[in-house]
């Protein structure tokens, strides 16, 4: 056996093979930085259009996972593995995985609906997916919804966008429905022009459409009437509130007497 001749072989194959190494550095690195310009170049290109920040993290997540798959494939057909086989082996996992995170992927892409679509936006006041309250965040899975009570609530993007959409910050004003009863006897013209006059002037009350208040129903008690103020949504509890207190005050002012219900006599046995 030749022992000069096996060096020699062995340092060439190490040698072809170190070679190799280093162009698969050098090539992962290249690609790498090519990679992170074409990143900053589509997320540039993005935000001239004005495409919101949860989108542009969408599309850039996206295309990034795409573009070091097609690298690491790209370095591994240089060392002479077959990558056709390693691309049916990533497509199967891909199923795999989607059929395992069906849930997951659908809030994923339900999330990337809601921000093309844009039904609401960070600040709106909405009710969606069965829960009420100011939009705080439009994530890539969940929404983050907080309630009046104060309590941070994550919505799944899929059951948002499967679900009615109410967006109550879309309007520049909003209805606060309440209503009042008052006694028989009383005059219900006369009720409804203090009411009207209450209603006028309480703080951020619009004043175009006027506040309505109507006869909208009798009872035993008496008549009920509709009261109803418009405002923006930033302050429909402020005058939710004040409506209450001032059908109360201004009830009491006038002096109607308190609705009671007629006491029924039976029947002698």
């Amino acid at each position: 056996m030749n022992i000069q001749s096996m060096i020699d072989t062995a340092t060439v194959h190490l040698t072809t093979f170190g070679l190799k190494i280093a162009g698969a550095i050098a090539f992962w690195i290249v690609g790498r930085w090519l990679i992170g310009v074409s990143i900053r170049a589509l997320s540039a290109g993005l935000t001239r259009q004005q495409v919101d920040p949860t989108l542009l993290r969408y599309i850039g997540n996206i295309v990034s996972v795409a573009l070091n798959i097609v690298l690491v494939v790209a370095i591994l057909g240089y060392f002479g593995v077959e990558t056709t086989s390693f691309a049916a082996l990533v497509a199967g996992m891909g199923i795999a995985i989607g059929a395992a995170w069906a849930g997951l992927l659908s809030n994923f892409a339900a999330g990337a609906f809601l921000v093309v679509l844009r039904p609401f936006k960070v600040g709106d006041y909405v009710k969606a997916g069965g829960v009420e309250g100011t939009v705080k965040e439009v994530g890539l899975f969940a929404t983050t919804i907080l309630t009046p009570d104060n309590i941070s609530t994550f919505v799944g993007n899929n059951k948002i966008f499967s679900d009615t959409i109410q967006n109550f910050s879309a309007s520049a004003f909003r209805r606060v429905d309440r209503s009042a009863q008052i006694a028989h006897g009383v005059d219900a013209q006369d009720a409804i022009a203090r009411l009207k006059t209450a209603l006028a002037a309480i703080p951020n009350v619009t004043t175009e459409p006027p506040p309505d208040v109507e006869i909208v129903d009798f009872n035993e008690r008496g008549t009920v009437l509709a009261v109803r103020p418009y405002t923006h949504t930033n302050n429909y509890w402020q005058v939710y509130f004040d409506t209450n207190r001032a059908i109360s005050d201004t009830f009491g002012a006038a002096g109607y007497p308190i609705p009671e219900t007629p006491v029924r006599v039976g029947k002698a046995a």
